[in-house]
């Protein structure tokens, strides 16, 4: 099961776990995911998953948004996979994806600076 943490924006701290097929995120109130931020559409994007319960595949879709859905700092157009450690960006508004289930916020915030420790690179002078 697929778990969302937003990490920067207005609503950082939040932690959604993803417990249906098709998620859709936005600032409408009836999103399954609330997001308030002024560049955000009413309904963003779309995370769908398919396959068993150990071995699902997450993807995310543009919802044709104003201001499209970055992924790892790429626009996406049409549906695109997800990966552990993924990264979204939808408005100013940064999301934090991972194909795990944690017990609770506090222990996917370790994960989640975890996994930002092991992507950075060393500086060399």
């Amino acid at each position: 099961m697929g778990t969302i943490l937003v990490v920067a924006g207005r609503d950082r701290g939040g932690y959604y776990r993803l417990e249906t097929d098709a998620v859709v995120i936005g600032r409408d109130d009836t999103c399954d995911i609330q997001i308030v931020d002024e560049m955000i559409s009413r309904r963003h994007m779309r995370i769908t998953s398919r396959g068993e319960p150990e071995s699902r595949t997450y993807y995310a879709s543009d919802l044709h948004s104003a201001n499209g859905v970055f992924v790892n700092g790429r626009q996406v157009s049409a549906e695109s996979p997800l990966h552990d450690g993924d990264t979204i960006r939808i408005g100013e508004t940064k999301l934090f994806f991972s194909t795990k289930r944690f017990r609770d916020l506090d222990t996917a915030m370790v994960y989640f600076k975890q996994r930002g420790q092991q992507d950075k690179g060393t500086i060399v002078r």
